[in-house]
Formats: C-alpha cells, structure tokens, sequence
C-alpha cells in the first residue's frame, strides 16, 4: 500500500506555534512549558528524553522560545534542532548534575520579561517537574496548558484528515487480510504474528489486540489465553500510524456462522453507530453523540445507561490515539466541562453492547466533523458474515 500523506513541514509546524501563542493571548498564559508526551513533537518535530533529568521547552506567548536540558545532551538536543522549525540559534538553557534545571526555566521566563502572570504546564509534565518550578518561580501561576495544547490539536487540518483516513485504509486491508487467514486452533499469538506481517507488508506502523469468544464482552479484553474455535465470536482493535496520525478501528466478525441473536446485536450496534454520525454536527454538544447511539441501545432493550455499553461512545483522535474532546457527558471532566463539535475534529465512533458471560460486539470506525456535518473515513462494517463487504 502506498503513502501518499506527504511530511509535514516545519513551515506547518511555525503556524501551529502562531496559532498557540494567539490562544495564549486570549486565555492570559504568558508562556507554556512541555517536558514530554506528544505536544514537543506536535509543535516541534521534537522527541524528548531524559526520564528524572528535566527536558523542557518553553514557548512564550511573547518572544523566542527556549529550551532547557542537561548539559551533557546539548549536543543531542542540538541534532534534534536539525528537524524542528526553530533556529539552530535558539537558546539552550543548560544545567549540570549538581544544578537545579527549574532555576533554568525561571531564569529564562525573566529575561523575556515573564516573572509574574500564568505559566501553562502541558498535561503530561510530571507534578515533581511542574511542583519544582513553581517553588523556582514563586511569583507565577501555575496553570493547565490544556487549553492551549488541546485548542492546537483537537481541530485537524486537511492534511492531517487525510493521514488519519490512510491510517484507517491501512488498517482495513490488514484486518481483511487477518480474517481471511483464520484458522480453528489459531491462538491470539497467531494473530499478532498476522496483524505483524499485514502490516509489514502496507508498511506501517501498527498493532492489534483480537479477543475471542467471552472476552469480547469486556472492551478491552483479557490477558487470558484464547484458542479460536469454529463459531465463536472474535474482535481485532487498534491502528497505525501514518505521518505520526492514528487510525483506530474495531472489527467483530464470526469464524464460521454466527447465531441470529449475534447477528440481531450486531444491527442494534450499527444502528446505533449511524444513529451517532447522524447526530455528529458543527456546534451540536458532544455528549449528544454519546446519548443518540445510547438511546438507539435502550430502545432496543439493552440499557438503561451504561448497563451494556459500558463506556462513552468516543474519544478525540490525532497524534494519539486518544486524545481531546471526548463524546461523552461532561467531557471525561476534561477541558471544556461542555464542548460543542467544530469543523476538523475527528472522533472513533464506537458503540458496542457487551453481555457478560456471553460475548461482546463493538463496531467502530474513525469519524471527521465536517462543515455540514459527518463522515465515517473508511467503509463500516454491515455484517457479522460480511464484515469488510
């Protein structure tokens, strides 16, 4: 299979950065700090180490960014530059063994004239990293980045859309190729070695996780060996990567016949997929997603509330594979408490009915918020018996 996602450039990569410090002038941060996770590559092109030595880059909402970093990776740091969008002379703040990096980031943050007002801490910086710095800058205040981070990510441009639905092609023809290939007697370690060289062979980047028979009715399965027999009921989930964009796709198919009532749950579950991509609109609340595919289950017997869809009905998607906002009431407590959908926003679509004791069916396939409204970006499942048409 080939890539046609071209790499994005660092051109690219300088406009995310204007576009995060416009949002840091609205929301009053005067800078934000990230250490690790995926925001530094996002931004950046930028991969940090470091494990317990502090890693950092600093992007003000006014004046050049800066890096911190121990002295003996400066070298490494400055390879790293050779990929980022920065300038090969962008400071480098650097610290040795016996010296505190937190003293480093204030030293820095003052002399672009930040000693006051709010420093936004991207999500993933561990509490020593972010509790260190607000000892060394005691007149700032400490606050979540989120806002920034996450109003960067959450709306995908075209390109970035287009990643996501190669990721998701890609992932097709491998479950295609995966089920094709089953056998009675295969193990789930038989399975991984197919997903392995399926993606080998579209050259990707990629995993599956296939659960069979009773453990399909937990979402994320069980460790327990599995053994595929004639009859049971198998799911494969996960994704690849394509240009650093996820694809994450759930397929439940049967080897051999399925029974009417696994094909009866398997309508309930696409109906209520569809029920949510039709319910899926620029400005329409995101838990009104989650309650659409919700009320399709209860209606047709498989409720009340979480009772047999356990979990909400998706989560945002992008550089990982779950990322912000989330189709569920009170976005998953994150930030916003109650968002709306907007253009570029992709989401996994993914309801399912899981009966303990019995068997599980999820059906999910990556969703993208259009102008008008929304589009699966791949071809869905319609059958138990046909599952890739």
């Amino acid at each position: 299979m080939k890539n046609r996602a071209r790499p994005f450039t660092n051109q690219e990569r300088l406009a995310r950065i204007e576009k995060a410090k416009r949002l840091m002038a609205a929301e009053k941060i005067d800078a934000i700090l990230m250490n690790g996770g995926t925001s530094p590559t996002y931004f950046a092109n930028m991969s940090f180490g470091g494990g317990e030595r502090l890693w950092a880059l600093l992007i003000p909402a006014k004046g050049e960014p800066f890096i911190v970093c121990p002295a003996f990776e400066e070298d490494r740091v400055r390879e790293v530059l050779t990929d980022s969008p920065f300038s090969p002379n962008i400071e480098i703040r650097v610290f040795q063994e016996d010296e505190s990096p937190f003293e480093r980031v204030a030293a820095g943050l003052k002399s672009r004239g930040i000693v006051t007002g709010r420093l936004g801490i991207e999500e993933t910086v561990k509490f020593v990293f972010t509790d260190s710095v607000a000892q060394a800058a005691p007149a700032l205040k400490i606050v979540s980045a989120i806002p920034i981070t996450a109003g960067c990510r959450m709306i995908k441009d075209a390109h970035e859309v287009e990643c996501i639905r190669i990721a998701g092609e890609a992932t097709l023809a491998v479950y295609k190729a995966v089920y094709e290939s089953l056998k009675e007697g295969m193990t789930q370690r038989d399975v991984s070695a197919l997903v392995s060289a399926g993606y080998a062979r579209v050259g990707f980047d990629g995993f599956a996780s296939l659960n069979v028979g009773e453990y399909t009715a937990s979402p994320h399965g069980s460790r327990t060996p599995q053994t595929i027999r004639e009859g049971t009921i198998l799911m494969l989930d996960d994704g690849c990567k394509v240009e650093g964009y996820t694809s994450d796709i759930t397929r439940t198919f049967v080897l051999g016949k399925p029974t009417d009532r696994m094909k009866t749950v398997f309508d309930i579950v696409y109906r209520a997929q569809q029920a949510a991509l039709a319910a899926a609109k620029p400005g329409a609340p995101n838990e009104a997603v989650d309650a659409a595919a919700r009320r399709t289950l209860v209606d047709a017997g498989y409720g009340p509330g979480f009772k047999y869809l356990t979990h909400r009905v998706g989560h945002g998607m992008g550089m990982d594979m779950h990322e912000w906002p989330y189709l569920v009431k009170n976005n998953m407590f994150g930030w916003p408490s109650n968002p709306t959908l907007q253009p570029g926003m992709v989401f996994s679509d993914e309801p399912g009915i899981y009966i303990k004791g019995e068997f599980g069916i999820r059906l999910e396939d990556d969703m993208h918020i259009t102008e008008t409204g929304a589009e699966l970006l791949t071809p869905t499942s319609k059958s138990l018996e046909h599952p890739f048409g």
